[in-house]
């Protein structure tokens, strides 16, 4: 009816309002904290900036996820399938399209005006008997995490990934890089970063215990009150056992925060010359490709497969010799005996009695273990179950 089409408006422009007074509040306290000294002076001035920015970024995320705004979106509901997931970040006509294409044999459009891919465009890439699901994302802009361009659906997707891949025009790196980086901190990605060991447990009365194991200079008892008090946490034991800082609290007080690893491809090497080359040469985490030319794309698997972290596990049926075609592929970090049995089926741990395993993890072979035993790269398994 017409008046719940006039009500629908008036909620939509509402929402509309009230996201852009929130992107405005925001670009004021960025705004003051760029022109703001830092020293010791200005350190908990600042650090309540910080929180208060955190917390207006935390309601453009809550808002757009409810929104049309949010991580999904026509075009990037992508099912997550294979034992990994990369994502090529990166802004427009800097040859992600090209790279997908090269590397999966998957069809992503490119041209040489900006903004070809303008929806998700999965593929699959087949390596050491992994398979790894890479995602070309539209091109990123700046203001992407306030919502221009695609851009929340583009970081929205990220945060699923294993793996980012920050593409750049090796004539312009550092412009980008910068750029990119501080659109997917905004939407609380923190790349090539562990979380600090800060623990906040939340009490009924006593107010605010601090303990610490290490002293952090940036990172003062005055400044960790306070910072809880915007945060209204009156009562807590907070047990700081790193160097912090301000932005590693309000992490760990937002909570929502993923850690993601990140590697910087540096494509059309060919655009540029070899002194140019030596310097970027200094830029950690990088890999220099040319996807038109298909040069160093060997190099950059090898790379995205170390940085991945996976193990390759085969499986041996009594009495037969061990399945070397199809690899059960873990992390590295999830590959004791119980989880590679949870991977194959939720029931198995329980029917776990005990594994023959032979390879690098074991001192003679084969040699019984237990659930709790940690597995090595191409270690074979042989699953012996309870009568």
């Amino acid at each position: 009816t017409s008046l719940e089409a006039i009500h629908f408006f008036c909620c939509l422009f509402s929402f509309w309002i009230s996201k852009m007074s929130l992107t405005q509040k925001i670009a004021d306290i960025e705004s003051e904290i760029a022109r703001t000294q830092k020293n010791k002076a200005t350190m908990g001035h600042l650090g309540l900036l910080k929180a208060k920015l955190a917390k207006l970024k935390r309601e453009v995320i809550t808002a757009g996820s409810k929104g049309a705004g949010g991580g999904g979106g026509e075009g990037f509901d992508v099912s997550k399938t294979g034992d990994a997931r990369v994502g090529l970040i990166g802004f427009p006509s800097v040859g992600k399209s090209t790279l997908l294409t090269k590397m999966t044999g998957t069809f992503s459009e490119s041209a040489d005006y900006e903004f070809t891919t303008l929806t998700c465009v999965p593929g699959v890439i087949r390596y050491k008997g992994a398979k790894i699901q890479l995602l070309d994302l539209p091109g990123i802009i700046e203001g992407a995490k306030d919502g221009k361009g695609r851009g929340k659906q583009v970081i929205g997707v990220a945060r699923t990934c294993n793996l980012i891949l920050l593409v750049l025009d090796a004539s312009k790196p550092m412009t980008h890089k910068r750029l990119i980086e501080h659109e997917l901190e905004g939407y609380g990605i923190r790349l090539n970063k562990k979380p600090a060991d800060i623990r906040i447990r939340r009490t009924e009365r006593g107010g605010l215990t601090i303990s610490r194991v290490e002293e952090s200079p940036k990172l003062p008892d005055e400044l960790v009150t306070s910072i809880c008090k915007e945060y209204k946490i009156n009562n807590a034991e907070i047990s700081i056992k790193t160097r912090s800082t301000v932005d590693d609290l309000i992490d760990a007080i937002e909570g929502n925060r993923i850690y993601i690893p990140c590697m910087y491809v540096l494509n059309m090497i060919d655009r540029i010359t070899i002194e140019e080359l030596d310097l970027l040469n200094q830029i950690p985490n990088y890999c220099m490709i040319s996807a038109f030319h298909e040069w160093n794309l060997e190099e950059l698997m090898e790379k995205i497969w170390g940085y991945l972290d996976l193990i390759r596990i085969y499986t041996k049926p009594k009495g037969q010799i061990p399945d070397y075609s199809q690899p059960i592929v873990l992390p590295r970090r999830f590959s004791s005996v119980g989880q590679l049995c949870q991977r194959i089926h939720k029931t198995l741990g329980d029917q776990l009695k005990y594994a023959n395993v032979w390879g690098l993890s074991v001192k003679h072979n084969p040699q019984k273990v237990g659930k709790d035993h940690v597995l090595l790269d191409e270690d074979v398994i042989q699953i012996v179950k309870k009568i």
